[in-house]
């Protein structure tokens, strides 16, 4: 009887045996799983990427493409590399076994299968599953996306790259006085739509949020993965904040609750990128002088009377996409030149 703590599975069942394929189908289907099964591993190749399975069992020696090659393809392939797979096998060598465990098989059974072996491995491989979704979905919680993409890709290292990125800085102004009048669970929930927002714009124009401290935060366009004009894909992802929160302050007025307003910093160059900190605590960040201007540009805001400036670095991607207009050069602190700043002009 299937342990009614196991969850149900769906397996991919690939076997090029007519008769072994029947048999080895009613088998993992009484143990309470879903099976489809395909004849070859081309079928099945096309099967994973099409389809979501929890597991693959394997046959290794079948005609056209076999299961070390279809292991091959599936350990290339980013999105199904992590893919468990358990081969069968009639044939007693043990070069073809190492080959796949050397690919990251998860287990291997002899054929005939033994019934009990098959429930003990199908449950531990997908117990393992569990374990691995689990870590990666704490992973994708506390990193963006694109930060846990690189992780699964090119494993955590301490240190960073140089690279072309543009970096923008955004705070709600006053908000020191506007936590003072509000009780904490008003303002908690406030930050909460406030990031919301912020993220969808900066995230549907390809940046990465890496920071958040209170009620600034910072992101970056361009890395971990290269964006294309990232100063002009910053400069919009500013417009549409800066609309969204007028959108907002909107409700909140209507509401009888406090309106917010925002300043938003931008600059590109060279940056270095990658992970800070210690092997036990560390943030993906980049760290050059573009994060610096960047920073002293939001600060500005609040001199100049603009909500979005930019240096002329980032002025130089925008390509017309978004009028803009100089304000002139300025001495920023701890800079030892002026800096050129640009606004944007919002309707």
């Amino acid at each position: 009887m299937r342990d009614r703590r196991a969850k149900r599975a769906r397996i991919l069942l690939v076997e090029d045996n007519r008769v072994n394929r029947l048999l080895l189908a009613r088998h993992v289907e009484l143990l309470g799983h879903e099976v489809v099964a395909v004849e070859d591993g081309l079928a099945a190749l096309q099967r994973v990427q099409q389809e979501a399975f929890d597991l693959l069992l394997v046959d290794i020696h079948m005609p056209g493409m076999d299961g070390i090659e279809l292991m091959e393809k599936l350990r290339a392939h980013p999105e199904l590399r992590e893919l468990p797979v358990i081969v069968t096998s009639a044939v007693e060598g043990m070069d073809s076994i190492v080959r796949c465990v050397e690919l990251g098989a998860e287990d291997y059974l002899h054929k005939p299968v033994n019934l009990v072996l098959l429930k003990a491995r199908i449950n531990a491989s997908l117990e393992r599953k569990r374990l691995r979704d689990q870590q990666r979905e704490l992973v994708r919680r506390f990193a963006t996306r694109e930060v846990a993409q690189d992780l699964e890709a090119e494993g955590f290292a301490l240190g960073g790259r140089r690279v072309q990125a543009t970096v923008l800085f955004c705070d709600i102004r006053g908000f020191t006085t506007l936590a003072e009048s509000q009780p904490p669970e008003d303002i908690i929930e406030l930050l909460n739509t406030y990031y919301t927002l912020m993220f969808a714009a900066i995230n549907g124009h390809g940046g990465v949020v890496n920071q958040m401290i209170g009620d600034g935060l910072m992101a970056i366009f361009g890395a971990p993965q290269p964006l294309p004009a990232a100063g002009q894909c910053a400069v919009l992802a500013a417009a549409e904040m800066i609309e969204m929160v007028a959108q907002f302050s909107e409700e909140q007025r209507a509401a009888g609750r406090p309106e917010i307003r925002i300043g938003v910093g931008i600059a590109s160059g060279d940056v270095v990128a990658g992970y800070t900190g210690t092997r036990q605590r560390a943030t993906y960040t980049c760290i050059g002088d573009a994060v610096n201007v960047a920073a002293r540009m939001e600060a500005h805001t609040k001199v100049a009377g603009h909500a979005v400036l930019f240096d002329a670095a980032t002025q130089a991607q925008l390509a017309g996409a978004l009028p803009s207009e100089p304000i002139g050069p300025v001495q920023f602190k701890g800079k030892t030149s002026s800096v050129d700043v640009f606004a944007l002009v919002l309707a």
